[in-house]
């Protein structure tokens, strides 16, 4: 089954890895002009106790999704390769491509990802503007839309929370083809 694209979509977390004080996350998506992803993420609940990195200079950065993280994979529909990206409220960003599961590939080039991330009452909001130069042309495109949230403990320690439109596996693995829940028609 896939979602229709319009409308902010709910993301759900993963049942093996319970929220602390977050409740919701839900992600809007917009196609743009040139090809491009327009991804609003909006997290709501118990944010005292969310991990939110620190503003910094916007740049290219692995292992984002060790901390709160806004994630996208695409795909064009029916291609088994596909890319991720990674989106921290800190500005950085990553880009990934893949041939198949898991088999990294070589990821286009484009202009960085233009994050920010700001205080909606009480929700926090992270804006994301992804170039059409980093997505796969000329088909419908298939997309995966996770978060990957931080949280303190009552006693202080980290815990990670994982949320996505769809959950596969007993484990979370956004990877997972069939968990590319969203289809947007091809751009004329």
């Amino acid at each position: 089954m896939r979602l229709p694209a319009d409308g902010p979509l709910s993301l759900r977390c993963h049942p093996a890895t319970p929220a602390l004080g977050l409740r919701t996350v839900s992600v809007q998506v917009a196609a743009a002009a040139d090809g491009g992803l327009r991804l609003a993420f909006r997290l709501g609940g118990d944010l005292a106790r969310l991990r939110v990195p620190a503003a910094g200079i916007p740049a290219r950065s692995d292992e984002l999704w060790r901390h709160t993280c806004g994630e996208a994979f695409v795909a064009a529909e029916g291609d088994p390769a596909y890319r991720e990206f990674n989106f921290s409220p800190s500005g950085a960003w990553a880009a990934y491509a893949f041939a198949a599961y898991r088999q990294p590939a070589l990821p286009p080039g484009g202009p960085p990802p233009a994050v920010i991330c700001r205080r909606d009452g009480d929700d926090l909001l992270l804006d994301v503007m992804l170039a059409g130069a980093w997505l796969p042309a000329g088909s419908a495109r298939e997309l995966g839309l996770t978060l990957v949230a931080e949280e303190s403990g009552d006693d202080g320690a980290a815990s990670l929370s994982y949320w996505a439109l769809r959950h596969t596996a007993e484990r979370p693995d956004f990877h997972r083809r069939d968990s590319f829940a969203v289809t947007l028609p091809a751009l004329p």
